[in-house]
């Protein structure tokens, strides 16, 4: 039977395509007249093996298909999807007798099944649903390939959210100039490894990076590590020493936790960045220096200057531009390619093979607090390709039962895939509320979803703000 195809090099690039796949012609009509109107891209089939010739791992879209259809039923149909790219959503169109093979398939990986007979509303929000989660397997393979070029900003700064893109922006604004750079973040969201990016853009690149942890070098040592010593400035300096400051002569010099300096010593490095010299202990001659200066830290500076803990005249010599890296928290969206890539590097260096999690387990990616950010994920993508036993065994052994298999709380492990994707969707709405004492704009903003959205699924999930705690 003749069937509209998909124009992937359509004047409308846009618009998101989706696949309509049934025996009766009727629901298909009136389905992609609706789908059309509603600005889809719409390809129609009458049977699910035609409708195989349309599908490659680089489909953009998503497949409505029925169950019950003559030739290949629907949930042999999405299994054949499924192996063709496991990340296609498929939505299950089916009758009333048909809701628990669909709760099976959506098991086996199906997106979401919607029950016949039905409004064309019915299916707008798992459709606009699907088609947000394709278009972000989507961006992510073409980040990953970018990935793949090394050399590039994204094969550093790994992440496709909104934050990440916004950081990479700026530091690809600021890496070739010459400013002073701060930057903020909690431990373990990778703050060395944006002084590096900022240093490999910049026209120092050629040079050294000499990255120092402030808190690390002892009291009685700080100033000799940082500013050298000649031959006998003190007892057990039996040669000269070049610091870490001269040593960065003409590249770049990074400060890593700056807020443990000694207020001492950030006197003698604020003459250092205004006087642009250093003198060694034990000498009297300046000593010429040129480095570009990027700072980091975990405290908030202001209030560090508050409590008489940081040299204000000094934070306006290191902040002229600040960057900030939003935790993982923030940026859940790039959960799932941070840990695949960390897993895949793990099994390259450990020689060990990697199962790559079903996509029904990523709910305990999403429901952890991440509060020793990425090294936390990394840590624990590492851990999971050393563990033995199938991918449902090792999540489980990594985020207990309740999380890994998408439930909020242990005793939510019983029931069909909708009533446990309904109990996880309530605890992570009910978390973030109970977070943020309640505030619905805040709440939007972490979920990036719409107010009518998130009233609407309070309303339907029974979530009530007058009943959160506050904090």
């Amino acid at each position: 039977m003749p069937h509209s195809k998909i124009d992937t090099t359509s004047a409308k690039p846009q618009t998101a395509q989706v696949i309509i796949v049934d025996d009766e012609e009727a629901l298909r009509v009136s389905l992609s007249q609706w789908l059309d109107l509603s600005g889809y891209t719409i390809c129609v089939h009458a049977d699910a093996i035609s409708a195989l010739e349309d599908i490659t791992p680089d489909f953009a879209g998503v497949i409505l298909t029925d169950v019950k259809m003559p030739k290949l039923d629907g949930i042999a149909f999405t299994k054949s999807v499924l192996a063709i790219d496991r990340d296609i959503p498929v939505i299950l169109m089916t009758g009333h007798g048909d809701v628990p093979m669909a709760v099976e398939a959506m098991k086996s990986g199906a997106y979401d099944f919607v029950e016949k007979p039905f409004e064309p509303n019915d299916i707008l929000e798992s459709l606009e649903r699907a088609i947000e989660k394709r278009k972000l397997v989507i961006e992510n393979r073409a980040l990953r390939t970018q990935i793949a070029q090394q050399g590039t900003l994204d094969s550093r700064l790994i992440g496709n959210s909104p934050s990440m893109r916004a950081l990479k922006a700026e530091i690809a604004n600021i890496a070739p100039t010459e400013v002073p750079v701060l930057v903020s973040g909690e431990t373990g969201t990778g703050k060395e490894l944006v002084a590096r990016a900022i240093h490999d853009l910049s026209v120092r690149h050629d040079r050294r990076f000499v990255a120092v942890n402030c808190a690390a070098i002892p009291e009685s040592t700080a100033e000799s590590e940082l500013f050298g010593h000649e031959k006998g400035a003190f007892t057990g300096a039996t040669n000269r020493r070049i610091g870490w400051i001269e040593h960065a002569d003409n590249g770049t010099l990074f400060l890593d936790e700056i807020s443990s300096m000694p207020l001492a010593l950030q006197a003698k490095l604020l003459r250092v960045i205004e006087q642009r010299e250093i003198v060694r202990l034990g000498s009297n001659t300046p000593v010429k220096v040129n480095f570009r200066l990027i700072c980091a830290t975990n405290e908030d500076l202001p209030t560090a200057v508050a409590d008489k803990r940081f040299r204000e005249d000094l934070l306006f010599r290191i902040n002229t531009f600040e960057l900030q890296i939003a935790p993982l928290r923030q940026r859940k969206d790039d959960l799932p390619l941070l840990f695949d890539i960390f897993a895949e590097r793990a099994a390259e260096n450990f020689d060990r093979p990697y199962e790559k999690p079903p996509a029904k387990l990523w709910g305990g990616l999403l429901a952890h607090e991440w509060s020793g950010n990425v090294r936390e994920l990394k840590n624990l993508a590492e851990r999971y390709v050393l563990l033995t036993g199938n991918a449902e065994e090792r999540w489980a052994r990594l985020f207990g039962n309740s999380i890994g298999n998408g439930a909020a709380d242990p005793a939510d492990k019983t029931g069909s895939l909708a009533d446990q994707l309904r109990h996880f969707e309530q605890h992570i709405i009910r978390d973030a509320l109970t977070r943020h004492n309640g505030n619905v704009k805040t709440v939007m903003d972490e979920l990036d979803i719409p107010r009518r959205t998130l009233n609407e699924k309070m309303k339907k999930l029974n979530i009530r703000r007058d009943t959160i705690e506050e904090r």
